[in-house]
């Protein structure tokens, strides 16, 4: 049986270099920049909600592969969920790496996005890992309160 650490860091090899995620996004509702002045990665995520669940997301911009490849998880993830699942799903993918949770069934609902456990160990990763999920939690907020602008990573 292949061991999981190497299925996991194909799957984010795969996303950070050729994710069908990375696009512009036609008629977006919402767009929030993330960046994370400490490495220089910056994305840009668009979301189209149809309701209160999120149609289509897609994202541009650059940074070294973690960053990348978490944001295109994060856009499987959650395409197709209701906003509060999305948050819940946000949090649950922050507790992880912030190591707050280690529940197996509550790190279920992450999907792939599970593939980031490991970056836990690695603190110099931790803020690419979240980039993407922090400026989506930040837009989530701002959809709530009818707000708009930038976000600096993180936390």
């Amino acid at each position: 049986m292949e061991d999981l650490n190497s299925v996991y860091n194909d799957l984010i090899m795969e996303h950070s270099m050729n994710s069908y995620n990375k696009r512009n996004l036609e008629n977006a509702d919402f767009s929030e920049i993330g960046h994370n002045p400490n490495c220089g990665d910056e994305i840009t995520l668009e979301v189209k909600l149809n309701g209160d669940k999120i149609e289509d997301m897609a994202f541009s911009g650059h940074g070294c592969a973690i960053s990348q490849a978490s944001t295109s998880i994060m856009i499987d993830t959650l395409r197709g969920k209701t906003i509060e699942e999305a948050k819940e799903i946000i949090k649950t993918f922050i507790e992880m790496i912030k190591r707050e949770t280690t529940d197996e069934e509550e790190l279920k609902k992450l999907e792939d996005a599970i593939a980031f456990r490991n970056v836990a160990n690695m603190p110099a990763r931790v803020k690419c890992a979240l980039l993407a999920w922090h400026t989506m939690e930040d837009m989530l907020n701002k959809k709530a309160n009818n707000g708009k602008g930038n976000i600096d990573c993180c936390h």
